[in-house]
């Protein structure tokens, strides 16, 4: 009954698309009920950790990117009656667990208890093996540059796939300085304070999933990850991208595909979705809310590349994006290391001997102003 009813979902989605000449708009996306978001999956790798975000609907007419659901207790518990607890970490509603090693026969769930006493939780599910990544890959187009991946299961058992990625990327201040300021006295930099080189890190956003059902044999070949269009500045150095893949169930793979066109059609994963569609996480204090999210347990494989821009064609290195205004001031005569500059937004630059002292925005010579970290990844 379940893949009747996703059917029909599917019917009624495609039926609704085929009227391009009125907008879809969903009542709750005008009512605006907060309704629990789950997204994550539960890790079965041995060592591994599971990730658990939890967020709140929205409005279409909200302008927050995200209302995070904090405070919440969020455990794994097994079939055979073993709990595991994940921590809360920040207020951006995000939930960890220790390092576990899950019994790949067994059954599990996902059980949620808000601060505000409503209990949610997964049916059980049995754990699915995800078989490792073939390969990723990259292309350049007049476009810009697109990701793909390639997977295959030998034993014809996968079909269903879901990939996510994290981008990370490294970025410079527009004018580098080895000089820092310390209640008025600047300094000579060391190697580890520098804030001309930066790594800033964001995961990818959109949906993606694969299958191979239709297929005699069990391979992903060429899979879209996603695309950076041309002269991004993402890539005006070097970019990693980390590729995480894990295996579905035909149910949660349909669930993930209706959510995508979702997704598309109205902004994210975190916008409000239609009251129709069910999942298999339910709300236990309220049998009729809504709940969006899938919970899977499976294993997780992931393959990191890197994308040097010297390995691009024609990519322009974007501008700057600060106006990054020079001002001289006289150096103190009592000692030239003090910067009494009153404009605080202001920073050392440079020493002009016998001369000036420029001073530039902070934002301009220190890289960690723009949302990074100055510390290279272990992995760069």
């Amino acid at each position: 009954m379940k893949f009747d009813r996703i059917h029909i979902i599917c019917v009624l989605l495609f039926v609704a698309a085929a009227q391009c000449r009125k907008p879809y708009t969903p009542t709750i996306l005008v009512k605006g009920d907060k309704y629990l978001v789950v997204d994550g999956f539960i890790n079965s790798s041995p060592g591994g950790v599971t990730t658990i975000l939890l967020s709140r609907t929205k409005k279409l007419a909200d302008t927050v990117v995200n209302i995070p659901e904090q405070g919440a207790t969020v455990a794994i518990q097994s079939a055979t009656g073993n709990r595991y607890a994940l921590h809360e970490t920040g207020a951006n509603g995000r939930y960890i667990s220790d390092v576990l090693t899950l019994d790949n026969t067994g059954q599990y769930k996902i059980a949620i208890t808000t601060a505000g006493n409503n209990q949610y939780q997964s049916d059980f599910v049995l754990v699915k093996q995800t078989p490792p990544i073939d390969s990723i890959v990259w292309r350049q187009d007049n476009k810009g540059i697109n990701l793909y991946a390639n997977t295959h299961d030998p034993l014809n058992n996968t079909r269903y796939y879901r990939w996510q990625y994290i981008q990370t990327w490294e970025y410079h201040s527009q004018l580098e300085t080895i000089w820092g300021v310390e209640n008025g006295v600047a300094y000579v930099r060391t190697p580890e304070q520098q804030v001309h080189i930066c790594y800033s890190t964001t995961p990818s956003s959109n949906i993606l999933t694969g299958t191979s059902a239709a297929l005699a044999q069990d391979r992903i070949s060429d899979a879209l990850l996603g695309s950076i269009a041309q002269n991004d500045s993402t890539l005006n150095y070097r970019s990693s991208f980390l590729v995480q893949q894990y295996a579905l169930t035909p149910a949660a793979y349909f669930y993930w595909q209706i959510i995508k066109k979702n997704s598309e059609d109205l902004g994210s994963l975190f916008d409000l979705q239609p009251s129709q569609l069910e999942g298999n996480i339910h709300s236990i204090t309220n049998a009729v809310e809504p709940v969006v999210g899938y919970m899977s347990v499976t294993n997780l494989q992931e393959k990191r590349i890197f994308i040097n821009n010297a390995d691009l064609q024609n990519w322009q290195l974007a501008a700057g994006t600060y106006n990054c205004t020079v001002v001289d001031v006289p150096q103190n005569t009592t000692n030239f290391l003090i910067v009494d500059y009153p404009d605080t937004s202001y920073a050392p630059w440079y020493y002009v001997s016998m001369g000036p002292l420029k001073l530039a925005k902070k934002v301009c010579v220190d890289c960690t102003l723009s949302g990074g970290v100055n510390v290279k990844p272990s992995y760069w």
